[in-house]
């Protein structure tokens, strides 16, 4: 790994919330080998110093602020950490995320507000922070928050985690146009890669196990399906950190595997006028004719594993 004194972000400090562990980490160790010193952010003191070691040990800068992402308490103290530790803010990175999936029925107001609170809020309130630093400070800071593809299609049981990726979204693009003129950057990152969620899913049973036993990963997942490790995700958090994206700003890209997507914003796909409006009566009588066969899909579509990926079934 590369000091600080070297690499693409060499003398930047970042901020990376939600950094403890899983894509957070190797977002934080992808920053500190491009050179830049790193605060881990995590809420158990002994998971985020691990961290730390980690990223230390191989000749990067890191130190760690322990606080639940989502108040302006935590990010006023992840900014203030940064600063006093290492002088100044260059590039945040808000991974922080919990999930709470249920049903609609079956969702309380608590699993909503929870995941609402750490991913939107979080997201919002640590944006903010590090937004006032850049503009008082005049850096032309980056701010890279971390969506999903649940947040671009929907996904069975994910009301709050889908309504907080999609909002994230939303606020990138408004914030691209709100910092322009200070010369910071906002984009939102899409990744596509193996967590402690989708190591439970057979799906990507073969994937996950080629992985833990320091295999690549089968053609079928890197390339068709666009999955892969948290790695293949870190080096575009790295690349939008830098001085080379200074013209990238309120754009949503994911990354996963061998590919890499531009996602584009919402444009309509059909557009008709009738004079006088659009009647309940004018819509039955035209509706069917004029739109129906562009409706939109739900849900992401995934392909049949291949007959060799299959998982084998599980003794009862």
């Amino acid at each position: 790994m590369t000091t600080e004194s070297t690499g693409a972000l060499a003398g930047k400090v970042a901020v990376v919330t939600g950094s403890g562990q899983g894509l957070g980490l190797a977002y934080a160790a992808e920053l500190a080998r491009q050179g830049a010193a790193v605060v881990i952010n995590d809420v158990v003191q002994e998971t985020a110093d691990r961290a730390v070691e980690m990223i230390t040990s191989a000749g990067g800068r890191a130190v760690a602020v322990v606080a639940p992402v989502g108040t302006t308490e935590a990010a006023v103290a992840l900014v203030e950490g940064a600063v006093s530790a290492f002088g100044r803010l260059d590039i945040l990175v808000t991974n922080a995320g919990v999930l709470r999936d249920k049903s609609l029925l079956k969702m309380t107001d608590e699993d909503f507000d929870l995941v609402i609170q750490v991913h939107l809020r979080g997201t919002f309130t640590c944006a903010r922070e590090a937004y006032r630093y850049f503009k008082e400070n005049n850096v032309a800071g980056r701010i890279i928050t971390i969506g999903s593809p649940t947040g671009q299609y929907g996904n069975f049981g994910q009301t709050n985690y889908a309504a907080a990726k999609a909002g994230i979204v939303g606020m990138v693009r408004t914030w691209a146009l709100e910092m322009r003129k200070a010369g910071v950057t906002a984009n939102a990152v899409i990744p596509v890669a193996a967590t402690a969620m989708t190591e439970t899913v057979p799906y990507f049973r073969a994937a996950v196990e080629a992985d833990r036993r320091g295999e690549p990963m089968p053609d079928f997942f890197r390339k068709d399906l666009g999955f892969g490790t948290s790695a293949d995700v870190a080096g575009l958090v790295a690349y939008l950190a830098s001085d080379d994206a200074a013209g990238i700003t309120g754009q949503v890209i994911g990354a996963g595997g061998d590919r890499l997507q531009i996602f584009s914003h919402p444009v309509p796909v059909v557009t008709e006028y009738r004079e006088g409006g659009w009647t309940f009566e004018a819509l039955r009588e035209q509706f069917p004719a004029l739109l129906e066969g562009n409706l939109q899909p739900v849900g992401e579509k995934m392909p049949p594993l291949p007959e060799e990926l299959q998982p084998e079934p599980q003794a009862r």
